[in-house]
């Protein structure tokens, strides 16, 4: 077809109905048409010439030019694009380099092949706009809640219809055997947004901890109005679920507001997650004080909590530790997830039974290499005395208030202490040496003989080794898995090692080698602190 007066309108006309039908701007279609004329005429004038094609946007009129570039002889490739000066003087005046010549060209009759290329062109252009137009639509939504209509299910994953885009519920992202049917209406929370090679792909989760926490701001209007904050989240979901909330007017129970009157609120969301039943517990700056409020509904005789660790433990009576465990472990998981922390639960019982345990093992530890007798080994240990190295290096006058410790028994056990000790580290040095460790190493100040030794069972031998360590290689650490923590175990760890301390270590051997100047690190530190006094 060629592009007579007669259809000039007709561009226009069919640009609208695609631009009304797919929500796009009408522009984006006459470019997709100019730029699929462009292609047709190329294919009659030859593939190597620079066509373009404008549409008027008030006439439908189409106008086929041919645009030649003024280069340097030497840039000279394409001769149907790009002329020279010399050249380009039989049609401008002084041109100059970087110059267009463009001049009008007839329009092309388009054949069925050049016609139907033409119309892919459009249709993609269109289709990449329509796609566009729906990423940029819900790209800041995710985060949010979105009501849906279930179009299908396949393989488990559930396509629901979002209005102007589909979203797909994964498998694992649907609570417990949750089932849907065509047309069936569906709450799900943006988890997701990406844009990628077939689209946006919107991804939706019901399962998420972010979903009930944003079901809980829909039905309590203190926690959407900021009176009320929900500080943790976690779910086992479609069974059971612990969140944790504070409130910021003291006149307004943050507990309380989140049930509602008679339960109406919270049971509105329980509705929602098929019945999972939700623990609303009071935050607490307090970490021990939080951790017994999220075990509710158990009671807790005594918490100690290791901060360097991230590690609590807790002791219940005897016909409690069943419901402080919960089925399957339930209860004690989503505290743990809750408060971030790993946490042993023991009974009073169990409790006694090991600190008597660790009271034999230690007063074992000293009548065996201080030569004691039980008597005044478990004198020690009453004391609070729990290693050789206390022993050792405390000041004389706390050994001199135990009974019966006078200045000669004191100097005589640090001494024993000390003698054990520089055995003990002469023969982890003697054993790090003969597992290959460099001197590099040995020298650097900062580390035992038995750090020594057990970083050589670890194949870190040179200083160089040791530069190129993570700090939680030394220290260990924590991964989280799917929501479950791991424990990574540090070489040093035993030696009761911190992640600060590693990344000191570390830094330190690294400015020894030359790998890290000094200067650049107090740079560093001084931008900080200038953002800190921005902030």
């Amino acid at each position: 077809m060629a592009i007579t007066s007669a259809n000039q309108l007709e561009l226009l006309q069919t640009a609208e109905a695609v631009a009304r039908e797919k929500m796009i701007e009408p522009g984006l279609v006459i470019e997709a048409m100019e730029e699929s004329l462009a292609r047709a005429a190329k294919s009659r004038y030859g593939a190597e010439m620079d066509i373009r094609v404008a549409i008027d946007r008030k006439t439908g009129r189409a106008t086929f030019t041919r645009v030649r570039t003024v280069v340097t002889d030497e840039e000279l490739e394409n001769y149907q694009a790009e002329f020279t000066v010399e050249q380009a003087k039989q049609y401008m005046e002084n041109p100059e380099v970087g110059q267009q010549f463009i001049e009008e060209v007839p329009p092309v009759e388009m054949g069925r092949i050049a016609a139907q290329s033409a119309k892919q062109v459009i249709l993609q252009k269109v289709r990449e706009a329509e796609r566009d137009r729906q990423f940029e639509q819900f790209k800041d939504r995710a985060g949010t809640i979105i009501n849906g209509i279930v179009k299908r299910e396949e393989y488990g994953n559930v396509i629901v219809d979002v209005g102007s885009g589909e979203g797909i519920l994964r498998r694992n992202e649907k609570i417990g055997r949750e089932s849907y049917r065509p047309n069936d209406r569906i709450r799900c929370y943006i988890k997701d947004v990406r844009r990628e090679q077939r689209g946006p792909q919107i991804f939706l989760s019901r399962t998420s901890p972010e979903f009930m926490a944003e079901l809980f701001k829909m039905e309590v209007p203190e926690i959407y109005e900021g009176i009320i904050e929900i500080k943790a989240v976690a779910r086992d979901p479609g069974s059971r679920a612990k969140i944790a909330v504070i409130s910021y007017d003291g006149s307004i129970d943050p507990v309380g507001a989140c049930v509602g009157m008679r339960g109406s609120r919270v049971q509105a969301v329980v509705n929602e997650l098929q019945g999972e039943k939700i623990d609303i517990i009071p935050w607490n700056e307090d970490v021990p004080t939080f951790l017994v409020n999220a075990l509710q509904p158990a009671e807790v005789a005594k918490v100690v909590f290791d901060e360097e660790a991230e590690r609590i433990e807790v002791v219940v009576p005897d016909e409690q530790l069943s419901l402080a465990i919960g089925r399957r472990g339930q209860n004690v998981r989503l505290a743990s997830q809750l408060t971030a922390l790993e946490i042993e639960i023991m009974t009073e019982a169990e409790e006694s039974e090991r600190r008597q345990k660790e009271f034999e093992e230690r007063t074992g530890l000293f009548m065996a290499k201080l030569d004691l007798d039980e008597f005044f080994a478990q004198l020690l240990v009453s004391e609070g005395f729990t290693t050789l190295e206390e022993v050792a290096y405390v000041e004389r006058d706390e050994l001199l208030v135990i009974d019966g410790v006078d200045e000669g028994t004191a100097e005589e056990l640090q001494a024993r202490a000390r003698d054990v000790l520089e055995a003990a580290a002469k023969a982890a040095l003697e054993n790090a040496r003969a597992l290959g460790v460099e001197d590099s190493l040995v020298m650097f100040g900062d580390l035992t003989p038995q750090m020594i030794e057990a970083l050589a069972k670890d194949d870190v031998k040179t200083l160089e080794d040791f530069a190129t360590c993570a700090d939680w290689e030394l220290a260990g650490g924590w991964t989280v898995n799917d929501g479950e923590r791991i424990k990574d175990d540090g070489v040093l760890e035993p030696f009761g090692i911190t992640l600060e301390q590693a990344q000191e270590l570390v830094m330190t051997a690294r400015i020894q080698l030359g790998w890290v100047d000094p200067a650049d690190l107090e740079v560093s530190e001084d931008d900080g602190e200038t953002e800190e006094l921005e902030g």
